[in-house]
């Protein structure tokens, strides 16, 4: 174990990262494959839901106070806005694929199904009708997927994560959408559009008609993050795309609403688990 401790304290020769089709990311979601030796990422969180699938070696990682580990034939589902982190299990590395799903995917998917996010606790599942629809939307990363087959998956994500949270299951099927629905869809789509400048709660409470703590409220239960987590993480989305085509990382921090590289650099860290420059190392590996 001490062998073991010592690997995963920097990163390794033939780690690497591979994204998808990035215009994905428009659509509300990114798939990614992955190489690590030893250490994979630090202690960070995502404002969307992880579905994972390791493919060789074992995947371990800290989430919700507990050691978790992933080998082939297990599926990973990480609640959003959950503290977690990434590394091998044995000193023989791990090789993984990911989908990342906006959470207003998965509860438009439901409609009157939920009545909150579905939750699924253990970090790590053996259900074969999550795996199946894990295994579907990560088994070509080679082409962007089609707008019916994107349909599809997430219905069938949604569902098979609403099966193993019969807390967050409706008693009744009402695709009515409330004005607080209306609400917190508005404010997210302004977040979208102003998320590289700082934006006021008055702002979003002229626009919404929701006070803000109530907005706060509402926009956790449907969306499982806050506004202010929400707008940060669309400016560390909008600065991954940017390292990823090569533009300077100082350029970048003032286009994206940052303070300044030291600024961005510790918000990419909390929210990928790596700095921008070791990002960009591992995307060009």
């Amino acid at each position: 174990m001490g062998c073991l401790e010592r690997s995963c304290m920097g990163p390794n020769i033939g780690d690497w990262i591979a994204l998808a089709p990035d215009h994905e990311a428009a659509q509300g979601l990114q798939r990614i494959e992955a190489q690590f030796a030893g250490h994979g990422y630090d202690p960070h969180r995502h404002d969307t839901y992880s579905f994972g699938c390791t493919l060789s070696g074992v995947q371990s990682f800290d989430y919700r106070g507990a050691r978790r580990d992933s080998v082939p034939g297990c599926t990973i589902v990480l609640h959003p806005d959950e503290v977690h982190d990434g590394r091998a299990g044995t000193n023989a590395g791990f090789r993984y694929r990911m989908l990342y799903v906006e959470p207003r995917l998965i509860r438009d998917a439901l409609g009157g199904q939920a009545t909150a996010l579905p939750f699924v606790q253990a970090g790590v599942a053996n259900d074969p009708i999550l795996s199946k629809a894990v295994a579907a939307a990560l088994a070509d990363l080679s082409r962007p997927l089609e707008p019916l087959e994107l349909d599809q998956l997430i219905l069938d994500l949604s569902e098979a994560i609403l099966r193993l949270d019969p807390g967050a299951q409706s008693a009744r099927n009402n695709k009515n959408v409330s004005s607080s629905d209306q609400a917190v869809e508005t404010a997210r789509e302004f977040l979208e559009v102003e998320a590289a400048r700082q934006v006021r709660s008055s702002e979003l409470e002229k626009i919404t008609g929701l006070e803000r703590h109530e907005l706060s409220r509402q926009f956790r239960r449907r969306l499982g993050t806050s506004p202010y987590r929400y707008l940060i993480q669309r400016r560390v989305l909008l600065a991954r795309k940017k390292i990823a085509e090569d533009e300077a990382l100082n350029e970048i921090a003032l286009c994206c609403g940052f303070a300044d590289q030291s600024h961005m650099t510790r918000t990419f860290r909390n929210a990928f688990g790596m700095s921008p420059g070791r990002w960009r190392q591992l995307l060009t590996a």
